[in-house]
């Protein structure tokens, strides 16, 4: 392992973009412009309690591998929950916090998360388990996670030590359909008309929605957005949500070409909207909002529009988000998601290795009842 070694960063504008980009591509996520843009406009910082933590590993002086990574000092905004480990840590008089992941925060796509670019990949693979392990002691982490990784990668890391975790997500697949009623041709007949009746009520309510993308999106649209964001956050949550105006303007200077934003207009107005991005293969449908509760606008924002523009673009997936067991009726498959987990203290970590092979269990029972109720006419 002597032949590497290590260096820590505290803002992604430390890194040279087009060396990040090098090794970053997978997904709009790891961009560095979307990374930079969250940490310019403050919404990942010390005080938000995402401390900006990413780590380059070197080969003499060459990069051979990189990580973006946090210093957490609580668990929100991650959609990998280990709420439960926290309070188990307190009720012994413990601290779970800080701990550091390697993920995107406040989003639960998955996607490259150690990028290597060395001939022998397992060789970094332990030498970076090896120094997060040694910074958790250092530095008194409870641990060290990595969220929403691909399958590859958990398997390639996991050990005695390192506990790999499962979940599910629910994403559309495009199977060369030619328009919306060619996907409405492949559902069973309940659930198409099912389908056809929430759409007609978008029509009756005279709702109409615009696609914007690249450069005919300015900032005024993402200032419109901003508020529809923050204003359904405050309704749900109580809280503005983790984003901010900045974020969303910085996101339209240097990622235009990968944004998607649906305005849903009445009489001219604009009341809903959602922002999605968008790479060759994939549509990935991150956050809406609105001023009103109108009957089926979600659906037909956050779903059927995706659906119709992966069709129209010949776009292969749509990637919704975390959780919703609703999606699975308007056609979303069921799909692993896969995190890693080291805990420092080893009676916990013995703990815990316990509840993800239980939990393990019950999410490959979940995901087959689930593609049990999937509304596709059978082959």
């Amino acid at each position: 392992m002597s032949e590497f070694s290590h260096r820590w960063f505290n803002q992604i504008s430390e890194i040279d973009a087009a060396l990040w980009q090098s090794f970053f591509d997978d997904t709009p996520f790891t961009e560095h412009a979307f990374l930079a843009a969250l940490e310019q406009a403050g919404c990942v910082s010390e005080e938000s309690g995402w401390q900006p933590m990413h780590l380059a590993i070197y080969q003499q002086e060459q990069v051979i591998a990189l990580l973006p990574g946090y210093l957490k000092h609580h668990s929100y905004g991650e959609y990998v929950f280990d709420w439960a480990w926290a309070e188990a840590y307190q009720q012994h008089g413990l601290e779970y916090y800080p701990k550091w992941l390697c993920g995107v925060p406040f989003t639960p796509i998955a996607g490259q998360r150690i990028s290597i670019n060395h001939n022998k990949p397992a060789e970094v693979y332990a030498y970076i388990q090896h120094i997060l392990t040694a910074t958790a002691a250092q530095l008194d982490w409870s641990g060290w996670h990595i969220n929403f990784c691909h399958q590859q990668q958990a398997t390639a890391l996991t050990s005695d030590t390192v506990m790999q975790r499962h979940g599910v997500q629910f994403q559309w697949f495009n199977e060369g359909y030619n328009d919306f009623e060619d996907f409405l041709a492949s559902l069973t007949a309940r659930k198409r008309k099912s389908l056809k009746k929430e759409r007609a009520k978008i029509t009756e309510q005279q709702i109409t929605v615009e696609w914007l993308e690249g450069a005919d999106i300015n900032k005024q649209h993402m200032q419109k957005f901003s508020h529809f964001y923050r204003q359904t956050y405050l309704k749900r949550s109580g809280h503005n949500g983790y984003l901010n105006t900045a974020f969303f303007e910085l996101l339209q200077q240097s990622m235009a070409d990968k944004l998607v934003l649906m305005f849903a207009k009445y009489q001219g107005e604009v009341i809903a909207a959602t922002l999605s991005f968008k790479d060759q293969n994939c549509l990935y449908g991150r956050y809406w909002g609105t001023n009103y509760e109108l009957d089926s606008l979600h659906f037909e924002l956050c779903y059927y529009q995706g659906i119709e523009y992966c069709i129209t673009n010949k776009l292969k997936l749509f990637h919704s988000g975390a959780q919703g067991e609703h999606k699975i009726s308007r056609g979303f498959k069921p799909v692993n998601t896969y995190s890693l987990h080291h805990i420092q203290h080893t009676e916990f970590a013995a703990a815990i290795s316990d509840f993800i092979t239980r939990e393990r269990q019950h999410m490959a029972l979940y995901k087959a009842q689930c593609e049990s109720l999937l509304p596709f006419k059978q082959q």
